[in-house]
């Protein structure tokens, strides 16, 4: 088996494994049962698309997905702060409301 052959399978595998992990992700967002576990499930999906990018860039041979590839991981890394930040506030929002209604 050649390199090059060897290279083209690995990468196929490597596709069919993402795009597997793409969707028990999205399993995982629409079935929940929390936010932190859609929060999670958002941030393993941005992982995948990156991986997608990647393995895209190395079976086109165009570099420019890799470009592709870091601005959606920084997009999702500022979209998981965002929502980390809006769970922390409905979280001590719940709280402080629940002692407030306290006899």
């Amino acid at each position: 088996m050649t390199p090059e052959l060897f290279l083209e399978y690995a990468v196929d595998a490597a596709f069919v494994m993402v795009m597997l992990s793409i969707g028990l992700g999205f399993y995982r967002i629409a079935k929940g049962p929390s936010l932190a576990d859609r929060v999670v499930a958002l941030d393993m999906m941005t992982v995948a698309i990156v991986a997608f990018c990647g393995l895209y860039a190395i079976q086109s041979g165009v570099a420019a997905f890799l470009d592709v590839a870091i601005v959606v991981a920084l997009v999702g890394f500022l979209a998981t702060v965002a929502l980390a930040r809006f769970a922390e506030r409905t979280m001590l929002r719940e709280e402080r409301d629940e002692t407030e209604d306290a006899p």
